[in-house]
């Protein structure tokens, strides 16, 4: 009976052992034909996206479309309308010229009757001349330049309109700019996240390059390696959006960051954009490189250009990271993570001296305060 039994397990560790490939092929053959699912749920998807994305910039055109439609009629309404004061005007003009030329044309008349009559009949020539005179002074009277005149009032006021809209327009272009100012937050710097040798002002809107080591108190969310600081808080809205003045400096990192981004060592992954669990632009000496992942994308459209603020915008529905020129809102880059995995921090590195040219610091604006954009 023993015997048996062994043989019977045997047989089974046989057919389990014979079995197994099988069943491993299966498998993968299933995963593989998920896997082709997939790719096209994903090629549907961007074919979604593209769809959607070429619609609303239909829509859009259309509505700029309409607005320079409307401007044009509006224009030339307002060209018109001077264009009939400017036509009544010269008409009053022509026809008081031609009262003028008639009543000279006369006035030869009888000057050359008055000369050939002088002698015969003095009395009805003085008769002639008196009624002469009065019709030319009624006429100069009527036909005085001054009496023609514009309406100045009227017209600096149409101008004053014209100024009002102009100013109007410009207050709500770039769109762009109004639409993220409305998902504008406030940004505080940690100061015990930053590097030693980087000076966080104490409202926490400013972080300025030192070559000193200051003397600040060991933890384990200071970076102590790369010239790198983070926000306090991490955004907790859907959409956010921030800014920072860059004026005069030739290097900076301005980007985004998961809070468990490595912060200690000389390995490449605390750099701002050099692992999966950041993103930043970087600028240094004109060159603009957008980095996640460790991947640079050389931003060469903005070779060489400089901007004043650099605005910064996310939103979790997607996943989306875009950098921009905040001061004619040109976007620079954007990436799309999908979703994210955490919470994001700001984060920020004013660079080092770069040789004497980069002393001065980055400063968190008040994104939500609208500034005028020409």
């Amino acid at each position: 009976m023993a015997l048996v039994r062994i043989r019977v397990g045997e047989s089974i560790m046989k057919t389990q052992t014979q079995d197994t490939p099988i069943k491993l092929q299966e498998t993968l053959k299933r995963q593989r034909d998920i896997l082709a699912f997939r790719m096209k749920k994903l090629s549907s998807k961007q074919s979604d996206f593209n769809s959607k994305t070429a619609k609303l910039k239909e829509k859009i055109m259309k509505k700029y479309d309409d607005m320079k439609r409307v401007l044009d009629e509006d224009l030339q309404i307002t060209l018109c309308q001077l264009d009939t004061e400017a036509e009544a005007m010269e008409r009053a003009v022509e026809d008081n010229i031609e009262k003028s030329y008639c009543l000279t044309k006369e006035i030869d008349q009888q000057l050359a009757e008055l000369s050939a009559q002088l002698e015969k009949d003095k009395q009805q020539s003085q008769e002639k001349m008196s009624e002469m005179k009065v019709r030319i002074m009624e006429t100069l009277k009527k036909t005085d330049p001054e009496l023609i005149q514009m309406d100045e009032f009227k017209n600096k006021q149409l101008l004053g309109l014209t100024i009002n809209l102009l100013l109007f327009i410009r207050s709500q272009v770039p769109v762009t700019k109004k639409l993220f100012q409305s998902y504008a937050q406030e940004v505080v710097l940690d100061p015990d996240s930053a590097h030693p040798k980087l000076i966080i002002s104490p409202a926490g809107d400013s972080v300025t390059y030192t070559n000193t080591w200051q003397e600040v108190p060991e933890n384990p969310s200071r970076f102590d390696t790369t010239l790198n600081v983070i926000s306090r808080k991490f955004f907790q809205n859907v959409r956010n959006y921030w800014e920072v003045q860059v004026t005069g400096k030739t290097y900076w990192e301005l980007g985004l960051t998961y809070p468990n981004i490595p912060r200690k060592g000389r390995e490449e992954n605390c750099w701002l954009g050099r692992c999966p669990k950041s993103w930043c632009i970087e600028y240094f000496n004109g060159d603009y490189t957008a980095w996640h992942n460790g991947i640079p994308h050389e931003l060469t459209h903005v070779s060489g250009r400089t901007f004043e603020r650099i605005g910064i915008f996310s939103s979790s529905e997607g996943g989306f990271v875009c950098f921009l020129g905040a001061d004619t809102m040109m976007p620079l880059y954007s990436f799309c993570a999908g979703t994210f995995t955490d919470s994001l921090y700001q984060a920020v590195c004013p660079g080092h001296d770069n040789q004497g040219t980069n002393g001065k610091p980055l400063l968190i604006c008040d994104a939500s305060k609208y500034t005028h954009i020409l």
